[in-house]
């Protein structure tokens, strides 16, 4: 009793744990839909709802046009940017030789369009010269005034000024070298204006020139060296909240920067010679775009590769900012050309014929288990309900968390999992079926079939959940949405093989009905060979025992035994024909 006790007990502790994944899944959807927006019901592609389209058109100065090569290049980075976000089933092309073209399934935050077509140039520059910018600007076209036109007639005509060099009186050592000031450039500098940052040119100045720009609040300007450390130098980019050196937490969102070993090295330098130079030359500039992201003060040498960006972030600038420089800058500049609502590819038709698809293929299975298994067969039907249920609640989160939508590919990845997931209850079930007639009793049956099946299923679902990894890193659009559905079910169907079918089998076969081997069990013992004797036990007919010894027999043999056995028999058989023929004369 207490044998047969083990194995109930660990049904019950496994279908425990399955209610417990259920409970959670419908836990975590029944919070989404109260209080976090969510539906119940998975958000749709492009090619069954419908979306946005957006086309870019690239800003570029007078004669200069945009090369294949940048275009391709900044597709890769859009489609980069656009997956970070979490919106799945994107298409983006181009069109025209000149122009980007996005479709986005349902309607794109601003957040998600700004992080489309930023281009997210970053520079780190030394500061040279630091002020509060101006608010007017003297017009060298102003009209004198009353008492200049009196004063003027009252003294010599003055001569003509010259203009201001341009040229700096000695060759800049370094970037933080006040020989970049020339008068020229001073005067700019006392001239320039916050608002002048947009058509000043600042997002495309020369890299190896100093550069006039504000921060972007407008409420300071600067006069910075020339570029010293590149973005281009980033190897990683992460958002993050700011701790302390006790490791509390401040709860700043801040940009975390890792550079690669060049831009380790240049950044070292830097920070290395702003440490010994006084007030604004001590500091060093993060430039987005043209415009001061934050300018600090190098208090220490920063030589790990590893740097901090703050500077009133929130957790969406801040992921926004940190995947734009993961990726990389846009090589060009792009503009919102149009903003367009397009409908659904396919639509709701093929949707439905897709669902309606799926629904047969899940009761021509049905029909198929209980004709082969009898009763055994709605064990299938059960775990593939179950299977159902746990799908449609992992698919559901997926997409109102992640960003995932339902293509019609998705929806082809579901129904062809319920092919892969009656595959692993048939290599179950005839594995009890072979122990059955080894002679073992059912509920040994079940827990050594159970063995043999677990390392079959496993190496079968290792091989497709490596199939569907492999196609969703290299597959983009639709296809990745059939891979991801693909390598979700592929793990749902183990967990169901382990928490569902066989615990219920376990269950089953601890019941009289079941071990009786009744013919409507699908354990019928005539049917596999074997003779019931009682007490769940079956013992072999000599039928069957004498069949499979022959069996046994010929897959042991080698090659030439099995080719001398088969030359013998065809000589026996040659002698007989020849014996018939002489008895016949």
């Amino acid at each position: 009793m207490a044998a047969r006790s083990t194995p109930v007990r660990k049904a019950w502790r496994s279908l425990s744990w399955l209610a417990g994944i259920i409970v959670l899944l419908v836990g975590l959807n029944t919070a989404g839909a109260l209080w976090w927006g969510w539906g119940w019901a998975p958000k749709l592609a492009l090619d069954l709802e419908g979306g946005t389209q957006i086309i870019l058109t690239p800003t570029l100065e007078d004669g200069q046009t945009v090369t294949d090569e940048q275009l391709q290049q900044s597709v890769q980075i859009i489609r980069n940017r656009i997956d970070a976000a979490g919106v799945s089933e994107s298409e983006i092309t181009t069109q025209g030789g000149d122009k980007i073209v996005i479709s986005i399934p349902g309607t794109p935050d601003q957040a998600t369009l700004e992080r489309i077509k930023a281009s997210a140039k970053m520079e780190f520059r030394a500061v040279l010269l630091a002020g509060t910018p101006s608010t007017s600007t003297a017009s060298p076209t102003d009209e004198p005034t009353d008492d200049a036109t009196a004063s003027a007639t009252e003294s010599p005509a003055p001569t003509d000024t010259p203009a201001p060099s341009d040229t700096p009186t000695a060759t800049p050592t370094d970037g933080s070298d006040t020989s970049w000031i020339t008068p020229a450039l001073q005067e700019q500098y006392d001239a320039f204006t916050c608002d002048q940052v947009q058509d000043s040119g600042a997002n495309t100045a020369p890299a190896d020139e100093p550069l006039i720009t504000c921060n972007q609040a407008g409420t300071e300007k600067y006069l910075l060296g020339p570029v010293e450390v590149e973005g281009a130098d980033i190897s990683d980019a992460q958002a993050g909240v700011k701790t302390t050196s006790t490791g509390s937490s401040t709860g700043e969102w801040v940009v975390n920067l890792t550079f690669n070993s060049d831009g380790t090295a240049a950044f070292a330098d830097v920070t290395t010679r702003l440490v010994s130079l006084e007030d604004p030359r001590n500091r060093f500039a993060v430039v987005l775009d043209g415009a001061v992201v934050i300018a600090p003060t190098a208090n220490d040498a920063i030589t790990d590769g590893h740097a901090q960006i703050s500077g009133g972030f929130t957790q969406e600038s801040a992921k926004t900012l940190a995947d734009q420089l993961k990726y990389g800058a846009l090589p060009v500049g792009f503009t919102v050309e149009s903003t367009d609502t397009i409908s659904a590819t396919l639509g709701a038709s093929q949707l439905q014929s897709g669902l309606i698809a799926g629904l047969i293929g899940l009761i021509v299975v049905f029909i198929y288990s209980l004709f082969q298994y009898r009763l055994l067969g709605t064990v299938t039907i059960a775990s593939l309900i179950v299977a159902g249920v746990i799908t449609y609640f992992v698919v559901n989160i997926l997409s109102w968390r992640e960003g995932y939508r339902l293509s019609l590919a998705g929806v082809a990845g579901l129904i062809v999992a319920i092919g892969f997931t009656a595959d692993s209850f048939i290599v179950y079930f005839e594995r009890i079926r072979d122990e059955l007639r080894d002679g073992r009793g059912l509920v040994g049956a079940v827990e050594a079939g159970w063995k043999r099946a677990l390392r079959t299923v496993l190496a079968a679902k290792s091989v497709n959940l490596l199939s569907a990894i492999i196609l969703f890193v290299l597959a983009v659009g639709s296809v990745r949405g059939f891979a991801l559905t693909l390598g979700v079910t592929t793990v749902i169907d183990v967990i169901i093989v382990i928490l569902f079918t066989h615990p219920v089998l376990q269950l089953l076969a601890s019941t009289k009905f079941f071990s009786s081997g009744h013919p409507a069990t699908g354990l019928d013992p005539t049917a596999l060979g074997a003779v019931y004797r009682g007490r769940a036990e079956f013992r072999i007919s000599k039928d069957a025992r004498r069949q499979g010894a022959s069996r046994e027999a010929e897959r042991r043999q080698t090659i030439a035994e099995r080719k001398a056995a088969e030359l013998e028999a065809a000589s026996t058989g040659s002698k007989k024909s020849t014996s018939g023929k002489k008895e016949a004369r």
